[in-house]
Formats: C-alpha cells, structure tokens, sequence
C-alpha cells in the first residue's frame, strides 16, 4: 500500500489539472463565410430570413428547392411529371454562379409566363447580363467599411451596412423599361435595384446578398429595409433555393468552447465533478485486484436474418417512414445499375434511359416510366404511401420482364 500512494496522488493530481485544462474556456471564433445557408445560424447564413417567410407569406406556400432549377421547374410544369405546378417567386440569395445555362432558360421560361425572379447577389451569371441587358460595378469602401441602403418608393432611408469592404452597383442598364427601386451609397448614390421586365413576368436584381444574414437582420432597424424590398414580390408561393446550400455543405455553430464550459463555472458543479473523477479513478485502482474471471456460457450463434428483417419492417411500417424506404430503394436500384450494368447513374436524363433500355433490352418506354419517378421522388420532400407502393411496382416490373 506504502509503493502505490505516491502512484495514487499522482493520478489524482493528473486527474485535477487535466479537469482544468478541459473546462478553461476557448477563445470565441466566429465564422464570417458568407454561406447563405438558410440552416446555418452563423452571423452570414440566413436562418432567421428563411424562418421568417411563412409569416410574411402566410396565405401561400413556401418551398425549398434542393435542385438545380432547370429538373425543378421542368418537372413542375404543365408538361412535367411533378405534382403541382410551379407558379409564384423564385428567390435566391447568394451563390447564384451555380446556376447553368439550362438553368437560366428554365427560369426565363417561369418568369415569361407570368412568375417572378427575386436574385440577389454581388454578381449574375454572364447569360443573365447579356438576356437582361445589365453591367455590374464596383466602388471600394475607402474611408472605412460602412455604407448605406435605401428604397427609392418606400421611407426606408440610410439603413447602415456595416463591414461592408465595396458596393456593387448597376453600372449599365436600359433606364427607359427597367424601373430603378433602390440605391446603395458610399460617397454618392448608386443603383443597387431593379425591377425588369420580361414577358409577362418581372426580374428583381439585388446587388446586396448580405443585408439579409442573421448579422444584420438582427441589427438595429435593417429588418426594414428587407421587409420593404420583399413587400415588392406579388402575393403568391415562394420558391427558395437550397441548392447551393448543399453543395458547399455549411454547418456549424457561430462559437466554439468546451462542452464542460458551463459547468465548470458553476462553483458547485466544478467541485462535484472533480470529486466524482477523483473517486471514480480511486474506486479503479483498489479494486484493480486480480480475480478469478466468470467463465461464460457461450451459446451457439442464432440465425436471427428472419427476425431482423421483421423488426425492421414493423419498424418503418409503424413509423411510416416512406422517406427513408423510398431513399434506399433508389440507392439499391441505382447501386444494382452500376456494379452489374456499368453505367454511371449520376445524371438520370434521356441518353441515361436509352443506354438502360439498350443494355437491358427492356422497352424504352418502361424504362423512361421508372427513371421519371424516380426525378419525380428524387424532387419532393414529402412521401406517400402510394408513393412508395407505385416505386415498388416499377422496379419489380422492371426486373420481371
């Protein structure tokens, strides 16, 4: 007992200094990447904005798009195989070099016939400047990082933008069809909003993503000034797009510290919890004594492949999870498609269903059936049990003939 004492003291003095190291609070960091994300609660994701739009469209629907709006907007059309029709404003805020041709084409197509683009961002891709006869600028911030906003038709006047390193400016535009709605101002006024024409649409171009982060939604009276600019959008759904969002897969929270932090500044709680490790730790070593081990019965394995798939099943089935079976079936389809097919199944298009058709000699017809469901499942967010019923009819039919 006499040589372990110094080798318990030891760990118990181990034990206290490694506590305090481990509870001393980390330095705050936070991340300024403007991500955009509309779950992201960091000062320049826009969680607060997304949370607050069923309020300020409370009589219509409001949906996030987690695909490129060229599958989204083609599958919910007149034409498409989707499940409603796409009718209402399409708003992205940030990110918007995403978007591909096909993509612009699409949504040129939505706002022509009736709908609204609301975009908001430093720049546009190039297909938007050159359709909509727009040009882009810049004016750094030389004095210090503050600018400020306004609505040209609204009393929302000098709202403050601060760190805020230049402003982007509409530097060419057609001012006798486009209708200027705000300015951004450094030294002088800009054009920082417009209102543009097209078909029987309109265009909303916003050259200032950031005003609608947590960081300055939550500052001051800004609220205003974005309230004013969505109270430009007509009555009718929203669209809000996510798919940036997951691409560049921002998560996180704004600060980071130790999950011991709080308690260990609670004077009580520090001192249970060292105490507790310290007798945790003693309660080890005199009980570390050897001893005759218990010599288990082991029992012959079990088949239980019968069971598991059973529980399994009631599980899902009592929990309605068509989600998550519809997910899986399409992963086991498509995985099938690969290994045994050799085909790559990252894009499910046309030239996808005719190579399908030919290596598998099935008519093309069934084959562009199941491959349009499973875009069309691929698209929504919320799943039937017919849905999942009709998946399985497809792939068995598949495999059947």
């Amino acid at each position: 007992m006499k040589k372990t004492l110094p080798v318990i003291i030891i760990l118990i003095m181990l034990i206290v200094t490694a506590s305090v190291v481990i509870g001393v609070k980390r330095t705050k960091t936070v991340d300024w990447e403007e991500s955009y994300d509309e779950k992201s609660n960091k000062p320049y994701g826009v969680s607060v904005l997304y949370k607050e739009l069923p309020r300020l469209f409370e009589d219509y629907k409001v949906r996030t798009v987690y695909h490129q709006p060229s599958s989204y907007l083609s599958a919910n059309s007149e034409d498409g195989y989707g499940e409603h029709v796409a009718e209402g404003s399409y708003i992205i805020i940030g990110n918007s070099d995403y978007l591909e041709d096909d993509s612009i084409d699409e949504l040129l197509n939505f706002i022509s016939a009736g709908n609204t683009l609301f975009l908001s961002d430093y720049y546009f891709p190039q297909k938007l400047h050159d359709t909509l006869d727009v040009s882009v600028d810049y004016i750094e911030n030389e004095k210090d990082s503050i600018s400020y906003l306004s609505l040209k038709h609204l009393a929302i006047k000098d709202i403050k933008l601060d760190r805020n390193a230049s402003d982007q400016y509409f530097s060419e535009f057609d001012s006798i069809n486009h209708t200027v709605l705000g300015y951004s101002k450094i030294d002088y006024k800009h054009v920082n909003f417009l209102k543009i024409p097209f078909g029987k649409g309109h265009v909303y171009l916003h050259t200032e993503p950031k005003i609608f982060t947590n960081y300055h939604l939550l500052k001051e009276d800004r609220y205003k000034y974005i309230e004013g600019i969505l109270s430009y959008l007509p009555d009718n759904n929203i669209y809000f797009d996510s798919y940036t969002k997951i691409q560049t897969g921002y998560d996180g929270d704004v600060e980071k510290k130790s999950n011991l932090s709080w308690f260990l500044e609670q004077l009580s709680f520090k001192w249970a919890w060292y105490s507790a490790l310290v007798f945790a730790f003693l309660f080890m070593i005199f009980n570390a004594k050897r001893r005759q081990r218990i010599i288990r019965i082991i029992k012959p394995l079990q088949n239980t492949t019968v069971a598991f798939v059973k529980t399994v099943s009631n599980l899902y089935f009592d929990t309605k999870d068509h989600k998550n079976l519809i997910d899986k079936k399409i992963t086991y389809f498509l995985e099938k498609i690969r290994t045994e097919l050799n085909l790559n199944t990252n894009i499910l298009d046309e030239a996808f269903v005719e190579k399908l058709a030919t290596k598998t000699g099935k008519k093309k017809e069934d084959v562009k059936k199941l491959v349009n469901y499973i875009n069309l499942m691929k698209s929504k967010n919320e799943f039937t049990e017919d849905n999942l019923i009709k998946l399985n009819k497809y792939i068995e039919a598949f495999y059947s003939k």
